[in-house]
């Protein structure tokens, strides 16, 4: 059985979905939520909430699904305790340190990988089977060609099929946090993509372009076909969206999946940005698929709004109850009530003799059948009477009512989970040493520049990561392999391809692979490859660090949105490095936003500029485009306050070979290069929210 999973941000928007047919709902509470601009629940709250889902046969998971600082981890196992107490169904987790400590905390409860995982090929369903989760929540960017290839690992996938659609890829967006240290993988994020900007130079106007802006997504009309795929939950976006939006997208997708015509036209007025977009799944990805709020997509809301409220304003039936009535002389009336196996009993008082007509079975299921605003329909009713006595109406209401309410608490009670919570200890903070200089590392997205003086790179960096291409083209220049290290894809449409790719260069004596997606891991070791894990992971904790050890790493970039003083507090289970130089990744887009803007690549101006001006670079692999921030990060005068920290990553993308050089130098001898554009300092000092 499929299920349809809706969001919650408030209570109210739970008691929508679970009236309009959900058969379960995800919710955040005060910490850890990656919506934590939504309501969310308090824990009074939650466990009311785990207590109605359970009443209305529905699955409550919870997501805390943000990556989690070592500070933060000992709420974190508050959090699962108070959890395993009122029963929550599942966990949704992008943070593979907090998966960790989920997996030994409360080993009962399962746990789902997040979309923000950015698990799109079946490697990296495999990999995160490894990692103990039993569910994947699919990335926004598949085609159902992918999502059926992610549904034959056997793990169960769960797939988004309305809702906003972000311009990056899943998991991989940092423009919130780099422009505003507002991160997205904290619950933060400020939206920065829905403003303006343009390939086409200033987006001024009284109608300027949004390049970055999305249509929501809709993949209604394809339920059927999904449900036939495999897929084992069907996910609704919308967190921060109204009640009224929730119950729109459920009752449509309810009735889709019911073989009904789905009301998509209410869907649209409820919540557009000037339509919808099936544009990844259909892949047809065009520049048809970007939008935004307009405001004829506000008015059409406000209209609807009113008569949307009136579809979870009544309780729906969600299961049958049956009843025993034993009205017997001299003895307290009883009243039996059943349903999903459950049966409870409650008395009354002693019948009365009739003085005209005796109970019948006609006058006592009239008064039991009285269920109203209630989660039961009426089933059957057995009658059990002596002659001649019966029972007042309002004696066999006050019964039913008791009955019911019986009933409810033994329903919840009885499906709850009996989750063992056990706690555990902190993991021993082991540091590095280093004798004041770091291994550098150079990372760039094309060999150009390297290859006009490739000896003088391979002596003056430790390591060179590049592409497939560059990897090559570097061999060919005499560089040794051993010097080399293969930056595997972001964003990967067909793995196979890519494992060919790794395994001719191994045979060509690469044996290093950076890897910024789980999936690679598998990949490099597949063909006998060295992991180094990439600052795209997220390793934000110690715990995350203790499992990319696990997983077979030798050694990982901490996460781009830690501050030094959190990195340097790291356990050092694995050497660390951070990104020391150059434009920091914002997006990585499937949809590139620069081609769409220009109208087509023969116009590419490989930049987006946003309404103050700023220009924000895009590189292109012909599979996904990566923006870049506008300004540099420059840390080679400030080393000294780097701690615990074995290697140092240099970003290149538009650098001569001689700045490259002057700028290597620099880190090597701690000065100050001269660099073009403004410089930055990153998050490593101001942190995010």
């Amino acid at each position: 059985m499929i299920e349809l999973l809706a969001p919650a941000g408030s209570p109210e928007s739970l008691e929508a979905a679970l009236r309009c047919g959900a058969d379960a709902v995800y919710v955040g509470s005060k910490l850890f939520s990656a919506r934590s601009g939504a309501k969310n629940f308090d824990r009074d709250e939650l466990a009311a909430a785990a207590e109605l889902c359970r009443l209305h046969n529905a699955k409550l998971y919870q997501a805390i699904n943000t990556v989690v600082s070592d500070q933060q981890i000992s709420d974190l196992r508050d959090e699962l305790r108070f959890a395993a107490d009122i029963g929550v169904d599942g966990f949704i987790v992008q943070d593979i340190g907090a998966a960790k400590v989920m997996r030994e905390c409360v080993p009962d409860i399962p746990i789902h990988a997040s979309t923000q995982m950015t698990i799109h090929t079946p490697m990296g369903a495999e990999e995160a089977k490894k990692l103990g989760f039993t569910r994947v929540v699919a990335a926004r960017e598949m085609s159902r060609d992918e999502l059926k290839a992610l549904c034959g690992t056997g793990i169960e996938v769960e797939a988004f099929v309305h809702g906003a659609h972000c311009m990056s890829v899943s998991g991989q967006c940092y423009m919130s946090a780099v422009i505003g240290s507002r991160s997205a993988n904290r619950g933060g994020c400020a939206q920065a993509c829905r403003l303006p900007f343009s390939a086409k130079g200033k987006p001024f106007g009284d109608d300027p372009e949004c390049a970055l802006s999305l249509k929501d997504m809709c993949l209604v009309p394809y339920l059927a076909e999904m449900r036939d795929m495999g897929i084992a939950s069907l996910k609704i976006e919308g967190r921060m969206k109204r009640a009224e939006y929730v119950a729109a997208a459920v009752t449509a997708c309810r009735a889709a999946l019911d073989g009904k015509e789905p009301d998509l036209d209410t869907l649209r007025a409820v919540f557009s940005r000037s339509g919808f977009t099936d544009g990844y799944y259909t892949k047809k990805i065009t520049a048809d698929m970007f939008g935004k709020r307009r405001k004829e997509d506000v008015v059409s809301a406000d209209k609807v709004f009113p008569r949307l409220h009136e579809l979870y304003r009544r309780e729906r039936k969600c299961t049958t109850a049956d009843f025993v009535l034993s009205v017997k002389n001299g003895c307290p009336a009883e009243l039996k009530m059943s349903a999903d196996g459950i049966s409870v009993t409650v008395t009354g008082g002693i019948p009365e003799k009739a003085e005209n007509r005796p109970i019948s079975a006609e006058f006592a299921e009239k008064q039991l059948s009285k269920l109203g605003d209630t989660v039961y329909d009426f089933g059957k009713l057995d009658l059990y009477a002596d002659d001649g006595i019966m029972l007042p109406a309002s004696e066999l209401n006050a019964m039913r009512r008791d009955a019911v309410t019986m009933l409810d608490k033994a329903r919840t009670e009885s499906s709850k989970i009996k989750a063992v919570y056990n706690d555990i200890h902190d993991i021993p903070r082991k540091k590095h040493t280093n004798d004041g200089g770091y291994r550098i590392r150079i990372f760039a997205y094309d060999a150009a520049e390297i290859l006009k003086y490739p000896e003088k790179f391979a002596k003056a960096a430790d390591m060179l990561i590049l592409p497939v291409g560059g990897v090559g083209k570097c061999l060919k220049a005499g560089i040794s392999p051993e010097k080399l290290c293969v930056s595997l894809p972001r964003y990967i449409t067909d793995e196979t391809v890519v494992m060919t790719e790794l395994s001719d260069l191994k045979k060509l004596g690469i044996t290093n692979a950076y890897c910024r997606n789980i999936a690679h891991i598998p990949m490099a070791q597949a063909v006998g490859m060295t992991v180094h894990g990439g600052a795209e992971l997220n390793i934000f904790n110690s715990y995350a660090v203790s499992e990319m050890k696990r997983l077979g790493a030798a050694d990982i970039t901490a996460s781009l949105e830690l501050k030094l003083t959190q990195i340097s507090e790291l356990s050092a289970e694995l050497p660390i490095g951070i990104y020391a130089y150059g434009r920091l990744p914002l997006m990585l887009c499937r949809n590139c936003p620069v081609k769409a803007s220009a109208g087509g690549c023969g116009k590419c101006t490989k930049k987006l500029t946003d309404r103050t001006g700023r220009s924000f670079p895009a590189v292109c692999d012909g599979t996904s485009t990566e923006l870049l921030n506008c300004d540099k990060l420059l840390l080679s005068d400030r080393l000294a306050d780097v701690k615990n920290v074995s290697f140092l990553t240099l970003l290149f993308d538009d650098e001569s070979a001689d700045e490259m050089l002057d700028i290597i130098a620099a880190y090597r001898s701690g000065t100050r290069p001269r660099i073009s554009g403004k410089p930055t300092n990153g998050l490593y000092y101001r942190g995010i929210i």
